[in-house]
């Protein structure tokens, strides 16, 4: 059951009438000038109007379901599908707080429980049930085991989830796993070892070159750089307290030893620190096999996140992608994270994506899984990647008055919808 839904929100329908405004603008085989949104062409004189519907074919709506619709690329996601081109796709938007940008900018939208609650499979159940759901596509790595537990019967009922399966998923969040895993595939992976309790943890981080080498470690299931410290016995802790922003990712082995139990506690993965560039590839898969890949960097970090990023000409990179893929045996989206030559993550999910007129990777991806594209097709856009494409993240906001009171919460939750259109 959903916890919560909202009343109804303006933003949605003023944002797809900018999407209308900025519409995709391309020209056919006739010389003619169309516009496209929502599968409909604008631009074409009435004396050519027999050649409407070579120029755009009718393609059925959709209505797709994205989870975690508050994490920090879900704007440009949820814009790159709307402005497809093509078809009009029908956004509904569901993330485990009702402070989530999905919110507004989706035409429906549902509060539902953490990823990691037992109630998350049945709630996105119920969700694409009553939204008429086509297909459901998720963002966290913590939506993951849910979604692909919910799969089977999503399915059934005619919704493509766009997930792998739950072993993919279970070895891909347990990072000590995946590292096995690669290493075995021949993936350059991190020298790494397993630890719980203080005495393990000492042991492996001193076995991995400690205090001679920095070496790192985290969570073994996390995800993103949650829980990422790097243990340097050089780390000036003065300059820390007083001229760095809190969050700090240094710290000496001792100060964090003493923070661990004596036996037990989490599990971590402890590592040797890769160092140099970050690159990543994303793309679509098919049964373990990249099918379309897109290699670029991750550059100019804060708090976390990625701010900037270029694509590359790296078939390399592509190919190394490649072996982490199907070691995993990962299907649909996925990101493969590098630095240096060493394989430090893989995401069986979409990740940050560099967007091109040309390229849409979220609806490529889309339309492949629900069987519009076939592999060949998909793979044909690799061609249209260009390494002189470049994406700079940014902050923005919206804002928004509180109505004075909301209606009553009915059994099962009630959906926020968008229907006005701000003046």
């Amino acid at each position: 059951m959903l916890d919560r839904q909202f009343p109804h929100s303006r933003l949605a329908a003023a944002t797809r009438r900018r999407i209308a405004a900025l519409a995709l603008a391309r020209t056919d085989r006739y010389g003619l000038r169309t516009i496209t949104t929502s599968g409909l062409v604008a631009a074409v004189p009435d004396e050519h109007a027999n050649y409407r519907s070579n120029i755009l074919p009718a393609m059925r709506p959709l209505t797709v379901l994205v989870t975690a619709a508050g994490a920090p690329g879900t704007a440009a996601l949820l814009r790159a599908l709307q402005e497809n081109g093509e078809r009009d796709i029908r956004l509904v938007g569901c993330d485990m707080s009702e402070r989530s940008v999905g919110r507004f900018l989706c035409d429906a939208f549902a509060v539902v429980p953490p990823g990691a609650d037992p109630r998350f499979p049945g709630a996105l159940i119920d969700l694409c049930g009553q939204e008429g759901v086509n297909a459901v596509l998720p963002q966290s790595s913590h939506d993951l085991a849910g979604l692909a537990e919910a799969k089977g019967e999503l399915e059934a009922a005619g919704v493509a989830a766009l997930v792998s399966s739950a072993e993919t998923v279970r070895r891909a969040n347990d990072k000590a796993e995946c590292y096995r895993l690669l290493g075995e595939a021949g993936v350059p992976v991190p020298a790494f070892r397993r630890a719980s309790g203080r005495e393990a943890f000492v042991a492996a981080a001193t076995e991995l070159g400690y205090p001679k080498y920095p070496v790192c470690f985290k969570p073994v299931m996390s995800s993103g750089s949650r829980g990422f410290r790097v243990l340097d016995p050089s780390v000036d802790r003065e300059r820390q307290l007083l001229r760095e922003r809190p969050g700090s990712l240094a710290m000496r082995l001792e100060d964090v030893a003493e923070l661990l139990p004596e036996d037990g506690g989490d599990e971590l993965l402890v590592m040797e620190l890769a160092q140099g560039g970050e690159r990543t590839v994303d793309g679509v898969a098919r049964a373990g096999r990249i099918v379309l890949g897109h290699p670029k960097t991750r550059e100019a970090m804060r708090a976390g996140l990625a701010m900037f990023f270029r694509t590359l000409d790296d078939p390399e990179l592509v190919a190394t992608a490649g072996r982490a893929v199907a070691a995993l045996e990962i299907e649909h989206f996925f990101n493969v994270q590098l630095v240096g030559d060493l394989v430090i993550e893989v995401n069986p999910r979409i990740s940050t994506v560099v967007y091109q007129e040309d390229l849409n990777l979220p609806y490529l991806g889309l339309k492949h899984a629900l069987g519009e594209l076939s592999d060949d097709e998909l793979a044909a856009f690799a061609a249209r990647v260009r390494p002189t494409r470049r994406a700079l993240r940014y902050f923005d906001q919206v804002e928004w008055d509180e109505a004075a009171s909301r209606r009553p919460v009915r059994p099962g939750g009630q959906v926020f919808r968008s229907k006005g259109v701000l003046s």
